[in-house]
């Protein structure tokens, strides 16, 4: 959403004096907070001349007045003004509705869905190197978007400073050198060793976490989607199940069919029964979270077959 405001300032100033952005006068109303009479003031003639651009934000909790003056404002706008933006957001819900129906029958909508999965993460992430003509390998924007996945805006600035940083191809060391102390990194480090057989390995990593103060919960997450990714892809065997079905990107599958060597259907089960259970206990069903996700971890290990 910001940067989608932020492209739309970009393009009034553009539009205004040639991307001068002294050439625009913006606005910021809170739709909550909106006053009767206040949209009609803003985007009234400047005294100097300068476009308006007049960004309304929490339509989805608009007031009355809000709702009445855009209507209103829709209905006496003329077509051939060219020195006023309107932009309005709404999150979701059905408040404003009446209002977005009537922007949508006479203007463009655009629909901006939140990007959750790793897969939309990691295509968004590759367009970000794209754009900025760098060259990312796929076990790089992997790395990253583990790292640094569970926020979309860390995300975007992690890779802008990677870009603006390093030279030459980014690989999953440079990600490292920059990101691998991260909390969400060292829990997929935990899992990795745990899923390939290594309870030395991961009881190692898990202990020097916990010492450096990861909480258990992170943990025991990090866990848990690296073993629901395995669960997903190994029900897939033998059947023709696109990647975006199964909501993972084509890297994260072909990771997924080789750790998957040495897993059974029931080491899956046991593994998938001893997080649920972490997760419980670290959470607040049980004593102590620490000995709880030690014992997944150990649990998970020694699940693999071999």
């Amino acid at each position: 959403m910001d940067r989608a405001l932020h492209r739309l300032a970009d393009l009034a100033a553009e539009h205004a004096g040639g991307g001068d952005s002294a050439a625009v006068e913006r606005t910021l109303i809170d739709g909550a907070a909106y006053q009767a009479g206040q949209l009609e003031m803003v985007a009234s003639p400047s005294l100097f001349g300068e476009h308006r651009h007049i960004v309304i934000t929490g339509v989805e909790a608009a007031s009355d007045a809000l709702i009445s003056d855009g209507l209103a404002y829709l209905e006496t706008v003329a077509d051939q003004v060219a020195d006023v933006t309107v932009v309005l957001h709404h999150a979701k819900g059905t408040r404003g509705k009446r209002l977005l129906d009537a922007i949508g029958a006479r203007f463009p909508v655009v629909v901006c869905e939140p990007i959750k999965r790793d897969a939309d993460k990691a295509q968004f992430i590759s367009a970000e190197f794209s754009d900025a003509k760098r060259r990312a390998t796929a076990g790089a924007v992997q790395a990253l978007v583990e790292a640094v996945g569970s926020d979309l805006r860390e995300l975007v600035a992690a890779a802008h400073q990677l870009i603006a940083d390093t030279t030459g191809t980014i690989t999953p060391e440079v990600v490292d050198r920059y990101y691998g102390g991260r909390v969400e990194a060292t829990g997929f480090r935990v899992a990795d060793s745990a899923i390939a057989g290594n309870a030395a390995e991961a009881i190692t990593l898990l202990r020097h976490a916990l010492g450096t103060g990861v909480d258990p919960v992170p943990l025991v997450a990090a866990l848990a989607l690296k073993v629901r990714t395995l669960a997903k892809v190994a029900a897939t065997r033998g059947r023709g199940v696109s990647a975006g079905e199964l909501g993972l990107a084509p890297w994260q599958i072909d990771r997924a069919r080789r750790e998957l060597r040495g897993w059974s259907p029931e080491g899956l089960a046991t593994a998938i029964q001893a997080i649920a259970q972490a997760d419980a206990q670290v959470k607040g069903a049980g004593r102590d979270p620490e000995y709880a996700v030690e014992r997944a971890v150990l649990t998970v290990a020694e699940a693999r077959s071999g």
